[in-house]
């Protein structure tokens, strides 16, 4: 919509010079850089704690526990802090060389981690990886330079949203099973596949940001505080960072108490958690790659928002409500339209800031990740252990779940309060304030 606050608008996108079929090798390149990356770390999902307790704390699980805690805390703090600067570097000196250099940093640290002779080694390899996997900013920024406004949620959701669906499919799958073997044989896959995925980047990733698009460089939008002033640059802006950060911090319930959850509720096994959560990987992955792609230009990006949080808010409240497993599996399909909030909500952030300030932009979005992977975690897990206590008298396991259900009312509500009153026209901002 028309704005007498946006200081000056972007020209219209003009496609590179890059012939088709050069744009869609770096797109590729994109989609499997963001795939490895999350595959990597999903490698580590059900072996990382399992080594810690039998190599480092003796077979002591609480331990085990509590480090495990503070290296996926830590991982979130090292997000938060360096992904604004990632964001910034590629806007002074392009997405290729920062993207590549994570890679390559990211492809060493999984081999130090693999190496770790003690805790604090393997300890100062989490933090390193936190710090690496800074790139996804700089990826999500590659896009929106090489895709023009009105087809950026079709690509986000075909080449970012898939790519984390299919990684969190194959990854906990594929590092179980290598974990029966050796402990520290899926740090060794990672590795190789990350390294891999850099040497085919070195000769396949053309840049994406012109010389003449690039911002100068400063210490004030490169530090996590700085960055989030971006923020202010555009009335709705803020809104829709605000919506990220409540969707965040929501979904924050699946990655901490979703296996507890199953295995006290219901009694899963561990193969019928890994089967449920492949299920819901799988319909993350259609959805993203093929509904996404098919309805995005006929629904909107604010519709596909609101879908999102309406769908998210209804799921997170059947799985809490699911007296049976196969109650809370047949709410899958409904959650699964969660998987239109990203690509949205992407695409509605992008059209707001210039050419030179998209890295800076995801950099403040992987702050807030960072954000809600510091604080969401606590919240949902004092919650279960509340909930589910024998002294306790409410007695209500889900209850983590209808928080989550809570939260995204909460953004729904949000949403209408920023939703435009008039003709979106989504004019795009060239400077922040």
């Amino acid at each position: 919509m028309n704005d007498p606050v946006v200081e000056k608008i972007e020209e219209p996108y003009k496609p590179s010079a890059s012939s088709p079929p050069v744009k869609q090798a770096a797109l590729t390149f994109i989609f499997f850089t963001i795939l490895l990356d999350v595959l990597s770390l999903g490698l580590l999902i059900p072996v990382l704690p399992t080594l810690i307790e039998q190599e480092f704390v003796g077979g002591d699980t609480v331990r085990a526990a509590q480090i495990s805690g503070l290296f996926g805390t830590t991982w979130a703090l090292m997000q938060f802090i360096f992904s604004p600067l990632m964001g910034s570097l590629s806007d002074k000196f392009g997405r290729r060389s920062v993207i590549l250099i994570s890679c390559f940093g990211l492809g060493l640290d999984y081999i130090l981690m693999a190496l770790a002779p003690s805790l604090t080694w393997l300890f100062i390899g989490r933090i390193l990886s936190g710090i690496t996997a800074a790139s996804f900013s700089t990826a999500a920024a590659y896009v929106a330079d090489i895709t023009p406004p009105e087809k950026r949620a079709a690509s986000y959701g075909m080449y970012v949203g898939a790519a984390w669906g299919i990684g969190f499919v194959l990854g906990p799958a594929i590092g179980g099973l290598l974990g029966g073997v050796s402990l520290r044989l899926p740090l060794w896959c990672a590795a190789g596949l990350t390294l891999l995925n850099a040497l085919y980047g070195y000769f396949i990733l053309p840049e994406s940001l012109p010389k003449e698009r690039r911002a100068s460089f400063s210490w004030r939008k490169a530090n996590p505080l700085g960055s989030l002033r971006l923020l202010q640059s555009h009335p709705e802006l803020l809104g829709l960072a605000a919506l990220f950060l409540i969707y965040q911090i929501a979904h924050q319930v699946l990655q901490n108490v979703f296996v507890l959850y199953g295995s006290h509720r219901y009694g899963w096994s561990p193969e019928q958690v890994g089967l449920t959560l492949t299920a819901v990987g799988v319909l993350a992955v259609v959805m993203q790659a093929y509904v996404v792609r098919r309805t995005a230009p006929k629904l909107g990006e604010w519709r596909m928002v609101m879908i999102a949080l309406i769908a998210g808010a209804i799921g997170y409240a059947i799985y809490g409500l699911a007296p049976t497993g196969m109650i809370f599996c047949l709410a899958i399909p409904i959650f699964s339209l969660v998987g239109y909030f990203g690509p949205g909500l992407q695409a509605l952030m992008t059209r707001r800031v210039g050419a030179d300030s998209q890295g800076q932009l995801q950099g403040a979005n992987s702050s807030i990740m960072g954000i809600a992977g510091m604080i969401g975690p606590g919240i949902f897990t004092t919650i279960f252990s509340w909930a589910v206590r024998t002294e306790s008298t409410v007695g209500i396991p889900g209850a983590p779940f209808y928080v989550a259900a809570g939260l995204h009312l909460i953004a729904v509500v949000v949403c209408f309060m920023i939703w435009p009153k008039s003709k979106e026209t989504n004019p795009e901002v060239t400077r922040p304030l």
